[in-house]
């Protein structure tokens, strides 16, 4: 961006839109926190914000004080008269452009800290790069836009938006950001709450959605396998499979992988689940065998992704999910 550019800022109305009116009905955008009070006496500088905040907000997590102090000093610091603003709104289903035209004010009610703004231009969602919509998609409440402002200032002016020439890289990004994004959420909610003897109970309940039965090692030692799994009621009939479990973060290495090794008898399959990964010696030890399997914290998460709709209310309830549509690339959906 070209330093005659302005600074271009996103906005939200609140997580279902609730502050839609104030904002395009009486030209303003806003931000809530009310308990905070008239900011226009805090200095430039982010501490004061915090400690505003700690003091209005004592049970709020630790956290998220500074990321709310940011957007609040940002929203009153940081935008300038002048600068663009973007309102992505959910009911319309247009991207709102405008400037801003006036300086911080408070008003003790709804929204309260507030700046004026004057609406330019409405444009159609459709009309913008996936990668633009992604960005003006941030968690946060204000925010600056940096990677695509120049689609919006285009679109502001009425032209045509100056899409970016690798679209489809965009969209790759967008899936594999929610991807990866995913996949950190369910590893951290299974290492903080399943340690120990809940994670092989989980890995069963896993496995008996494959098809398989199981019997979980009661708490305390193992001896090694933390599961036995087989396809008959009994368990007579091979394969047998003798599972064990690490519910740690961290790498497995080649011991493990050979005491493992050890217990598994002619006709039967071991298996070895991870939270964490595999070392090097460990993979080339496994697949030197025929009937050693390791799964590492990635392909578990693949696995459980792919059996989520069977899972138990309480697994679901510790991984709350939901299911979401991305886009793919037009080269792949053409193969």
């Amino acid at each position: 961006m070209s330093e005659q550019e302005p600074t271009v800022w996103g906005i939200h109305a609140g997580k279902t839109g609730e502050a839609d009116a104030l904002f395009r009905q009486h030209n303003v955008i806003a931000l809530g926190w009310h308990k905070v009070g008239d900011l226009s006496d805090l200095p430039d500088d982010r501490e004061p914000f915090r400690q505003r905040l700690r003091d209005a907000y004592p049970d709020m997590k630790k956290g998220a004080i500074p990321v709310v102090a940011g957007e609040l000093y940002r929203f009153i610091h940081e935008a300038k008269v002048g600068d663009v603003v973007l309102y992505p709104c959910k009911s319309d289903r247009q991207i709102h452009i405008g400037r801003v035209t006036g300086e911080y004010q408070y008003q003790a009610e709804g929204y309260p800290h507030r700046r004026a703004v004057e609406w330019v231009r409405a444009v159609p969602r459709s009309d913008f790069s996936q990668g633009a919509l992604y960005e003006i998609g941030s968690a946060l409440s204000f925010f600056q836009v940096r990677n695509f402002a120049d689609e919006f200032l285009a679109a502001m002016e009425g032209r045509p938006p100056r899409l970016s020439d690798t679209e489809d890289e965009t969209i790759e990004y967008v899936a594999s950001a929610i991807e990866e994004n995913t996949r950190d959420f369910v590893l951290k909610q299974l290492g903080r709450e399943l340690k120990g003897h809940p994670f092989a109970e989980l890995v069963a309940h896993l496995l008996e959605l494959m098809g398989y039965r199981t019997r979980v090692s009661p708490p305390g030692p193992d001896k090694g396998v933390d599961i036995l799994a087989h396809r008959d009621e009994l368990g007579f009939e091979p394969p047998l499979i003798k599972v064990q479990v690490k519910s740690t973060e961290g790498t497995v290495g080649d011991p493990e992988t050979s005491a493992l090794f050890g217990k598994v008898g002619t006709d039967e399959f071991g298996l070895l689940v991870t939270l964490g990964s595999f070392s090097n010696q460990a993979r080339n030890f496994a697949d030197s065998k025929n009937n050693l399997r390791l799964i590492d914290g990635d392909e578990l998460v693949e696995l459980l992704l792919n059996h989520y709709g069977q899972l138990d209310s309480r697994y679901k309830g510790l991984i709350p999910l939901k299911r979401v549509y991305v886009p793919e690339s037009i080269e792949e959906t053409e193969e």
